[in-house]
């Protein structure tokens, strides 16, 4: 159990992401606040285009020169990362903060064995023996489940399984042993068994070794199993952020609720009953972005919905909504 009262590892406030295009500015993500503790993990679930990459980007310093990015805060055990120098986000990258990218085949380097890259990621930020760091990369491939660890060293990655490569590229992220894991969607290109067993085996050692964790997912099923708190996200913001038992038992934001009724209820979604929709598309994020993006499919919308919008509930369990209960609309002129 995460301590409330500690530090957070990672304090992200007010972070804003403005990409020019031709048409006008692209308010990608706009103003989201989270805290991350060790040990702790963050799942952020939403649509594909509300921000969720981006922002992980946006903390590994890994964004397009054309994004603009803008915080009041992101501070990685005081090092505020809004104005590390690009030397000190290097030497962050791989040691103290890891990530594991979508597709394992465009993270590993089809031109060298796992064995080097596995050690390179280890000598590039430790001061050990190519010999020592062998050793390291065999542990961690026997730890991630990966039989005859020694043997595969010497193996190129397109000579591994989809599921093996992504367990490579897990043990890459553990080398130099991190304290914060940022895993954007890890187990899209992966079969079903595979990706359960991926993403129990990243809880697991996330767990054991007291990392904290920053998980990118589409499958509410995962984030009910792994999370300890969730934000969802929808249209650049977070919209509704708490822990995972309150976000599931009792959802305040309606994109929330409509997040929960497309997927079928285990004891509650009889046999071939319709599973809920949201109608209507994710809108355009181009030029003044003004209210709450969501009202334009929200069945509870009303005009004041056009204005700002505060942020309710009370912490850690939060939500971005004029109605203050965040259950029931009060009935109005449609926005």
């Amino acid at each position: 159990m995460t301590d409330a009262t500690a530090k957070p590892l990672l304090s992200v406030r007010g972070l804003t992401l403005d990409i020019p295009l031709a048409s006008g500015i692209l308010h990608a993500v706009r103003g989201i606040d989270f805290d991350v503790h060790r040990g702790e993990t963050l799942c952020i679930v939403g649509e594909s285009g509300s921000g969720k990459s981006l922002t992980l980007l946006a903390i590994m310093g890994l964004l397009e020169k054309n994004i603009k990015r803008s915080a009041e805060r992101m501070d990685f055990d005081g090092i505020e990362l809004t104005t590390a120098s690009r030397r000190q986000m290097r030497a962050l990258r791989g040691d103290r903060i890891a990530m594991i990218f979508q597709e394992p085949m465009t993270s590993l380097n089809p031109a060298y064995t796992i064995g080097d890259q596995l050690i390179e990621a280890l000598q590039l930020h430790r001061n050990v023996s190519r010999e020592t760091a062998r050793k390291r990369a065999v542990e961690l491939l026997e730890k991630v489940g990966i039989t005859a660890a020694a043997s595969r060293l010497g193996q190129y990655p397109h000579q591994l399984s989809g599921g093996l490569r992504q367990r490579v590229v897990i043990a890459m992220a553990l080398m130099c042993e991190p304290e914060l894991i940022i895993a954007d969607e890890p187990t899209t290109a992966l079969d079903v068994t595979i990706q359960a067993q991926i993403l129990r085996l990243l809880v697991d050692l996330t767990k054991e070794m007291g990392v904290a964790m920053i998980l990118i997912t589409h499958d509410l099923g995962v984030v009910a199993r792994v999370a300890d708190k969730v934000g969802v996200m929808y249209a650049g913001e977070l919209v509704e952020t708490g822990p995972a038992s309150d976000v599931f038992g009792t959802p305040l934001h309606p994109y929330t609720r409509g997040l929960l009724r497309c997927i079928p209820q285990p004891g509650k979604t009889e046999r071939g009953a319709e599973l809920g929709t949201i109608p209507g598309i994710v809108p355009s994020l181009v030029g003044k972005v003004e209210g709450c993006a969501f009202r334009t499919r929200c069945p509870h919308a009303i005009a004041a919905c056009r204005e700002a919008i505060p942020e309710q509930g009370t912490p850690p369990h939060e939500f971005r909504c004029i109605f203050a209960d965040g259950a029931r609309a009060a009935e109005g002129e449609a926005a």
